[in-house]
């Protein structure tokens, strides 16, 4: 589950993907060693399937409820450069579509079903769609053996969904690291967060380190709420930003660390999954982990030491030099809208039998 910043308390629709279509795409990492897993792909290089036929994918309902009217015209093509693909939330194109989408959450509390009292075609692939981590998603048994891929930000899922990448930047000659660190800095670190539980392991570490290191505090959870404005901003005025998962799940790392962090121009301290599942997706350089120290005193100790020495701190910049950070135009419809380039290396038939275990593993 991810922490709502940028959402107003409207609904209770605790969920990035508002915050993405109120404010737009939130920036996302990857770094080149997962290229062979996730290759976003320029307009340029899109190729049509092999038999040039129209595939289409039905989203069979918005998640959190969700619809602005974005399905229309030709719009994989027309926004994303991906032919013969066609995207719709038209239920009436159920007995025609070759993929289905279902967001996980509407399905555990009920406020959707699957259509199993339709025919369904033999060759229909039903696509399971979560980006939270298996800690939020509940009892998805009843799942089991009705879907055929997954779509997540986890790097083995079927449709590879991440929260973000790096690509590969030219920033011109005459550039140095120094260009790209905020220059107005006034506090040590900060911590955005809506989410505070006094059972998480981020709520213990942080109660730990403000006893080290001062620690400004913002968001709903202590009534210093920002807005998408004023984010980045905050952020941008502190050496390191404290990138806590609300859980330490594989690959589960979320906006905390993408947005706010290395947009945000502080250098992140994680406390997420393990620092070599971190290595796999951004330069091992670029962060520092909670992991990597024997106490949160220690921890504070480094952190107070380091922005001191200015030409260290800045070596946590370097990775800015050759990449930039990009993401997703729309969370929920360009992920989908690339299934359609997938095609050529799906596994077929393929059926999950135990969803709950392959989420877990």
């Amino acid at each position: 589950m991810v922490d709502h910043w940028c959402c107003p308390r409207r609904s209770i629709l605790p969920s990035l993907l508002v915050c993405l279509m109120l404010f737009g795409s939130l920036p996302m990492v990857l770094w080149p060693s997962l290229k062979n897993t996730f290759q976003i792909m320029k307009s340029d290089e899109i190729k049509a399937p092999d038999n040039s036929r129209n595939t289409t994918v039905l989203m069979w309902y918005w998640a959190f409820g969700l619809s602005e009217n974005l399905l229309h015209g030709n719009l994989c093509k027309e926004r994303y450069g991906i032919p013969n693909c066609i995207l719709s939330d038209d239920r009436s194109l159920f007995t025609q579509a070759d993929f289905v989408i279902f967001h996980n959450r509407e399905l555990i509390n009920g406020e959707q079903r699957l259509p199993l009292h339709l025919p369904r075609p033999q060759q229909q692939g039903w696509v399971w769609f979560s980006m939270e981590s298996p800690g939020h998603n509940g009892n998805i048994n009843f799942l089991d053996g009705k879907m055929n891929y997954t779509m997540s930000y986890r790097r083995d899922a079927d449709f590879f969904a991440p929260y973000g990448w790096l690509e590969p930047h030219y920033v011109g000659s005459g550039m140095t690291v120094d260009d790209f660190i905020p220059k107005k800095k006034s506090s040590l670190a900060c911590w955005v967060v809506s989410n505070y539980a006094y059972h998480h392991r981020r709520t213990e570490v942080y109660n730990e380190l403000q006893e080290v290191i001062p620690v400004e505090v913002y968001g709903r959870a202590v009534n210093r709420p920002l807005d998408g404005e004023q984010l980045l901003p905050t952020i941008s005025r502190c050496y390191f930003y404290l990138s806590f998962e609300n859980s330490q799940f594989q690959d589960y790392v979320t906006e905390k660390l993408w947005t706010n962090a290395f947009k945000g121009g502080a250098v992140p301290v994680v406390l997420g999954p393990s620092r070599k599942n971190y290595e796999a997706m951004i330069p091992k350089d670029s962060f520092i982990h909670v992991d990597d120290f024997r106490s949160v005193k220690e921890l504070g100790a480094f952190l107070k030491k380091l922005a001191e020495d200015r030409e260290r701190y800045a070596s946590y910049f370097k990775w800015k030099l050759n990449y930039t950070v990009s993401a997703f135009s729309n969370v929920l419809v360009e992920p989908s809208c690339r299934i359609c380039t997938k095609l050529d290396t799906l596994q077929k038939p393929k059926v999950y039998w135990d969803l709950y275990g392959w989420e877990w593993k």
